[in-house]
């Protein structure tokens, strides 16, 4: 096979049903920065300096499904990748305080280890992975 005509990942998009709510998520909880937006489709992207989320505002967030990881095909997951265990742990600590975020489990090995890895939903029902890999 030949090399990859592509490189990286330019960014995520993401419908969601808060943008404030998602954006908040992103920017107060994980330190990242908003870096743009467009107020007409509403969006707004957010970067870590590494990675850009593209947040879109869904246009009827009552009636909008939320993604079933079982059984629907799209995004099953955004995994993010976090310096080291103590930085994850802090993490974990300000998103289980967080009202709007449930945290499907608290860090622990990804199968046998020493990968470290953790699930949480953003306000918007978006399951995000938080992982130290090894």
């Amino acid at each position: 096979m030949g090399k990859p005509v592509t490189r990286g990942v330019h960014h995520v998009g993401l419908s969601v049903t808060d943008l404030d709510a998602s954006c908040s998520f992103f920017c107060e909880l994980l330190g990242w920065e908003k870096v743009g937006g467009n107020s007409a489709y509403p969006a707004v992207f957010v970067s870590d300096g590494s990675v850009m989320v593209t947040l879109w505002q869904a246009k009827q967030p009552p009636t909008a499904k939320p993604f079933d990881k079982n059984n629907n095909v799209g995004l099953h997951h955004l995994a993010i990748r976090v310096t080291d265990l103590d930085t994850l742990d802090t993490i974990y600590q300000k998103l289980a305080a967080a009202e709007n975020v449930d945290i499907e489990f608290a860090p622990e090995p990804l199968r046998e280890g020493p990968t470290i890895h953790m699930m949480c939903y953003e306000p918007g029902g978006i399951r995000i992975e938080l992982i130290v890999p090894a």
